[in-house]
């Protein structure tokens, strides 16, 4: 069973899921290659001057499997059921369960409507600060949450701020995830 599941390969999904790997929760990224970085260019993105969207994906991706995040390309998650204390998922290849899960399917809300997810006025997931949805364990980042304002710095951002919470719960205090330079690991 895995620490946390995020379903979403694109910026907030690889957010969360470089956060949640690099501290030592068990990872599982689920990525059908749909984002909206296929579409972009990041100028003037912070630390970034010029960026083909999809060499950023890359990127994110190869960090957050340095860090130790099971990535799945290609695999489609058609279902997520709270199991227990925590959620199973199913995808044509399997099932897999997770203590957390965090949607980052950009506008398609579809999961979190099928596992009962509130929505807002607007009709986006009624999320928190922190990205949590109705359910607990359950968050939903990025264009899931916003009718406006989809851009991928905001949706890094979101991700990050979802894992963060769930490291806050897991450690029973509030957590914050600052890197010195000592911790910077080789990749």
């Amino acid at each position: 069973m895995a620490d946390v599941a995020v379903v979403g390969g694109g910026p907030a999904g690889l957010s969360a899921a470089q956060f949640a790997a690099k501290n030592d929760l068990e990872t599982v990224v689920f990525d059908t290659d749909e984002t909206w970085m296929h579409k972009a260019h990041l100028f003037n993105y912070p630390g970034v001057r010029s960026m083909d969207g999809m060499t950023f994906v890359d990127v994110a991706q190869k960090q957050a499997e340095a860090r130790g995040a099971d990535l799945h390309e290609n695999e489609e998650v058609t279902a997520v059921e709270q199991s227990g204390d925590g959620f199973a998922l199913t995808t044509e290849d399997g099932d897999y369960e997770a203590d957390y899960v965090v949607l980052a399917t950009g506008g398609n809300r579809d999961l979190a409507e099928d596992l009962g997810c509130e929505f807002t006025d607007e009709d986006v997931v009624d999320v928190n600060v922190d990205m949590q949805t109705s359910i607990d364990g359950v968050y939903a980042t990025g264009a899931m949450g916003r009718d406006t304002k989809w851009q991928a710095a905001i949706a890094v951002g979101d991700g990050a701020a979802a894992v963060l919470d769930i490291l806050s719960k897991e450690k029973g205090e509030y957590y914050h995830d600052f890197d010195m330079p000592s911790d910077v690991p080789e990749l």
